[in-house]
């Protein structure tokens, strides 16, 4: 697949008169959509107020009757590091307030996703009086009835895009139901259970809950680190609400005053705690997290963030990081059995674009692996991808994957609406979503994706590019810029690191850790020497006597034994001129 280069059409005017922003981070943030200086503040008090949320209300005062009649409380999450965090964060909190409160984590292997009728039947037979479902349980229509034939009262917070029908609940907190006139409709699951938390602890001071009951006031700022977490980790956008949350939880780690669990992950992934960054979250804590779920329990996560400990805390971030080599290895073997299976279709199909989007699966495949296949075979080819595992009862469970401009869950639901017998169930967001459906019915599903996805799509939209902010100067790719930069986050989803584009010769190479590549890279017009690595250089097809290049790169703060030095992450390269 060729990936072009394309620069961002800067529009930067007067919206940043008076700051002390540099040109350079200007043009950077309006191409990012920024249009006043104050969407930058990453205070507290620029925080959305909970109270345009939807049933906020109605769920403070199911928990706070919770409270009062010591109701047994059971937390419903979900297998993914969102529904981990969430689960810590609501377990933490209530328990702080004297809560009878437990948590189950459905196994993907044994319950599958959501508040199912089984999961509800197992927090009967716990006494559950009321069940509080975190990151799911706005698809849960059978799980909800259950609750409600038993007499258990229902609280749903969730962040999924919901169905035209929505369960049974006494509450339902999710910004994105209809009628939500919340501001914010990217919060993370974790993001929803701590609003709710902000309006419960309002609640309780209105009252005089604390000072009644002789504990302590809810301090809620103390578990920002795990709110970040759970955000950077089900890579929602950062608008400027999320990026508060995410900044906030990154000092308090820097600071030293994250939870003994991602105190022990960051030591584990070889972090220094003060240096961490929202793709430190993303890239090394978050794949932890997610390989319990992934292939085991999720419960293991939900306990590295419970625990107190320091020494339990390493205990458990050392399986969570041997689940991850796991993981990776597993995901190594199938990915390469995928491309095998996609070679002959990259020859024919693919080049000729009769397949607008693909759809894998071979016997065996893990269902906790194919997520992460179908986000690389995405990457790979530039089209929507759906990687299939086998379920139970002669089911196949799919997971989705989008390019930009293509909302995947509105696909399917189309899909559904058109051949209505086809799949079991789906659920998710713009570009993550998964499904169930019969395996004889896979091939039918897979035609019928393709030909909504021709209604929706044309060749033009398969055309993969790299959005660059433009060039740099040569006085520009300096340790200080980098620096800058670093500072200016927290980036990710949504509100991406700057990226750059330009021309330089290749004046140095060598291979590094087998498959990457190392660069001495001099920019045009200058005699500074900037380092330079391609990770993965072998899927890049390297020339090695390549003399210009044009690539497109991050400019980052590169920190070895104490230096700093500026670092081009290459994230595109082009072979201009050879030697």
């Amino acid at each position: 697949m060729q990936t072009h280069i394309k620069q961002r059409d800067s529009a930067v005017t007067d919206q940043f008169a008076g700051s002390d922003i540099s040109p350079l981070m200007q043009r950077v943030y309006a191409n990012r959509g920024i249009t006043d200086a104050g969407q930058l503040a990453m205070s507290l008090k620029n925080m959305h107020s909970p109270y345009t949320l939807k049933d906020i209300h109605q769920a403070v005062e199911l928990l706070l009757h919770a409270l009062d009649s010591k109701q047994r409380i059971i937390i419903v999450g979900d297998y993914d590091a969102d529904g981990a965090t969430s689960s810590a964060l609501a377990l933490r909190a209530l328990k702080h307030l004297a809560a009878e409160v437990s948590y189950i984590v459905p196994s993907r292997f044994k319950f599958g996703y959501g508040l199912t009728p089984e999961i509800v039947e197992i927090c009967g037979q716990q006494s559950a009086e009321l069940i509080i479902t975190v990151d799911n349980g706005i698809s849960s229509i059978a799980g909800a009835q259950h609750a409600s034939d038993l007499g258990i009262k229902l609280l749903i917070t969730d962040h999924h895009l919901p169905a035209a029908d929505l369960p049974i609940a006494d509450a339902i907190v999710n910004p994105n139901q209809a009628g939500d006139q919340f501001p914010s409709k990217a919060l993370a699951g974790v993001g929803v259970m701590f609003y709710l938390l902000i309006a419960l602890r309002a609640k309780l001071r209105e009252l005089d809950w604390f000072n009644r009951h002789n504990i302590e006031p809810l301090d809620i700022v103390q578990w920002l680190d795990i709110v970040a977490l759970g955000t950077v980790a089900d890579v929602v956008p950062l608008d400027q609400n999320n990026r508060i949350l995410v900044e906030q939880g990154l000092r308090r780690m820097r600071a030293g005053k994250a939870c003994e669990g991602i105190k022990a992950l960051l030591s584990i992934a070889g972090i220094e705690h003060n240096r961490v960054l929202a793709s430190d979250l993303g890239f090394q804590l978050g794949p932890r997290i997610n390989a319990a779920g992934r292939l085991e329990d999720m419960s293991i996560g939900v306990e590295c963030l419970l625990t107190d400990d320091p020494a339990r805390a390493s205990t458990i971030a050392a399986s969570l990081h041997e689940l991850n080599n796991t993981r990776r290895e597993i995901e190594s073997e199938m990915q390469q059995q995928a491309l095998q299976s996609l070679a002959m279709l990259e020859k024919t199909e693919l080049t000729e674009s009769s397949e607008m989007g693909l759809c894998v699966y071979q016997p065996g495949w893990h269902q906790g692996v194919v997520g992460i296949l179908a986000a690389r075979l995405k990457e790979k080819y530039y089209r929507p991808t759906i990687a299939f595992a086998d379920g139970d009862e002669q089911q196949l469970k799919g997971s989705a994957r989008s390019i930009p401009g293509l909302h995947i869950r509105d696909i399917l639901a189309t899909v559904a609406s058109q051949y209505p017998d086809l799949m079991t169930k789906f659920g998710g967001h713009a570009m993550a979503a998964g499904l169930s459906l019969p395996q004889d019915n896979y091939q039918a599903f897979k035609a019928a994706f393709n030909h909504v996805l021709a209604r929706h799509l044309s060749a033009d939209d398969l055309q993969a590019y790299i959005l660059s902010d433009g060039e740099l100067m040569a006085e520009q790719l300096s340790l200080t810029v980098a620096r800058e930069i670093r500072n200016a986050g927290p980036w990710g989803q949504g509100f991406s690191v700057p990226v750059f584009d330009g021309h330089f010769e290749v004046l140095d190479q060598r291979i590094v850790g087998q498959k990457h590549l190392k660069l001495s890279l001099q920019a045009t017009n200058s005699n500074n020497i900037l380092d330079a690595i391609l990770f993965n250089y072998a899927n890049f097809g390297w020339q090695t006597r390549a003399q210009t290049v044009h690539i497109a790169y991050q400019l980052e703060v590169n920190y070895f034994r104490g230096v700093e030095t500026p670092q081009l992450i290459i994230k595109h390269l082009q072979v201009i001129a050879m030697h």
